[in-house]
């Protein structure tokens, strides 16, 4: 037996999310770092439609070993069901919030985005509570200030900068940051309100996900944002190998969600978010130069003891079972990070 075959599944699973969760947002970074630069909206399409071949492929393995065979005709008809057309608006926003992320860790350091991204916590929260009519309870919504209060700490900078230009740049990053992180909610919280009563697989939903999600990417993203550059210099212009690994790690991120949904809980959830943002920020001072103030220090400890706060059940009751719903839910955080909603992880 390999030593890999000994370790429990829950570790091994979460072991791979932290891996994936730290991966992805150094390699994106990494990929935006170098000249010349690649157009965002291409390296979207090309994970969308990795993450549509892969579900199908996934699907097409839970098939066989259920039924002996393969139908395309049945797949066909799962994925373009008559309720299908709904998940085209949280595509969209999922769409628009990757283009997001690619343009928000070309503006910011990689460990600063890591650690300020995790304001989707906060706007998933409240988009729970105003369009779901959740409530919190009085620790979450104290795990949510303290979330607020890190944020804000790690964006000061300890040293003065006269570089106009590099200020306007990191403001920049934060707007487009917290822009993703409020799409990020609005789409999670509305895919939760879709999928109440459904029975579809999880790779169905994710199926049609990637498949709706290619028409924004494609037409809006690639001919019409980035078209000009697209046609002057080829689809392939500014690729390198960082670019493809940061492709793949947003396009398998969906299925180690999955792994962790299956085998982990919110609190061991919460332990991989916090040591994928350690892990970024050691290896942003090697790859990228960051300096590790004091202040940053301060406001990622709050940030991930809030993370690991607001993962707690309220009951202290461990959670045995999760509904398919769940872990739909949890299958799209797309991510590169999880987003914990008020009783379980959400998309």
């Amino acid at each position: 037996m390999s030593s890999l075959e000994k370790i429990p599944m829950k570790y091994l699973s979460l072991l791979i999310l932290v891996l994936q969760n730290s991966a992805l947002v150094l390699v994106m970074r990494q990929s935006r770092y170098s000249e010349p630069r690649y157009a965002t909206s291409t390296a979207v399409a090309l994970s969308e439609f990795t993450k549509l071949i892969i579900c199908l492929f996934m699907h097409a393995r839970d098939e066989l070993k259920l039924k002996g065979y393969i139908q395309p005709r049945e797949i066909f008809s799962e994925v373009f069901s008559r309720d299908a057309w709904k998940l085209m608006i949280p595509a969209g926003l999922y769409t628009l919030q990757n283009n997001l992320q690619y343009v928000a860790v070309t503006l910011l350091d990689a460990a600063t985005f890591q650690v300020t991204y995790q304001l989707k916590i906060l706007t998933t929260a409240l988009c729970t509570v105003i369009i779901l009519r959740r409530t919190l309870s009085p620790k979450k919504w104290l795990s949510l200030v303290l979330l607020t209060i890190g944020v804000i700490l790690v964006q000061f900078r300890t040293e003065a900068s006269s570089d106009e230009e590099k200020r306007n740049q990191r403001l920049l990053g934060l707007f487009t940051v917290v822009c993703a992180c409020v799409i990020s909610g609005l789409a999670g919280v509305y895919f939760e309100k879709i999928l109440k009563g459904t029975r579809a697989s999880l790779w169905v939903r994710n199926i049609q996900l990637s498949f709706f999600s290619l028409f924004p990417a494609i037409f809006l993203g690639v001919l019409w944002m980035d078209g000009e550059s697209v046609r002057s210099n080829g689809f392939w212009y500014g690729y390198d190998k960082y670019t493809y690994m940061a492709i793949a790690c947003q396009a398998c991120g969906g299925i180690i969600v999955a792994m962790v949904v299956k085998y982990a809980d919110n609190i061991l959830k919460g332990f991989a978010t916090s040591i994928s943002i350690i892990v970024s920020s050691l290896f942003s001072v090697y790859l990228f130069d960051f300096h590790i103030t004091f202040l940053f220090l301060v406001g990622s400890s709050l940030v991930i003891y809030s993370s690991y706060m607001y993962g707690l059940d309220d009951s202290k009751k461990p959670s045995t079972y999760q509904s398919v719903d769940t872990q739909m839910k949890n299958l799209e955080s797309n991510d590169f990070t999880l987003k914990i909603e008020e009783s379980r992880p959400s998309a």
